[in-house]
């Protein structure tokens, strides 16, 4: 169990590595000009432009009664680790950590993730990190 967890910590401190200095050095309304070299998006694919299809996450939000269901789908193909969605990261307005789903290569056949939230409402990113198409982001109101 120490393992699985040592991989599972140092898998988000990558991410985080990668997501921080973007998020202390950019304007948050214009965060996604130039970013190729550091994520990717719709807008800014940088040198993975055919990729855009498969690789940027679809956000789904449904809300009711206070509670705000998000439903995260990457269309990419699960071919074991040789190429796969690695995870799915929910963050907040302010680009804060809300919640995470990892994936298993070698039992998950699709990258779909389903996220609750209580009472939120504001702007929602979403990171789906690819193992060899780095790291893409989506944003969607709530």
């Amino acid at each position: 169990m120490e393992r699985r967890n040592f991989i599972r910590l140092s898998v988000a401190g990558i991410g985080a590595g990668i997501i921080a200095p973007t998020i202390a050095l950019a304007n948050t309304e214009k965060q996604v000009k130039g970013a190729s070299d550091i994520y990717y998006t719709k807008e800014d694919p940088g040198r993975w432009s055919g990729k855009v299809a498969t690789h940027l996450p679809s956000i789904d939000i449904e809300s009711a009664g206070g509670k705000v269901t998000v439903k995260v789908v990457t269309p990419h193909e699960m071919k074991g680790y040789e190429h796969y969605i690695v995870k799915h990261v929910l963050l907040d307005s302010n680009h804060k950590f809300l919640d995470e789903h990892m994936f298993d290569p070698t039992k998950d056949i699709a990258a779909i993730s389903t996220f609750t939230l209580q009472g939120y409402s504001g702007m929602l990113y979403v990171l789906s990190m690819c193992n060899k198409h780095d790291l893409w982001l989506n944003e969607a109101k709530v």
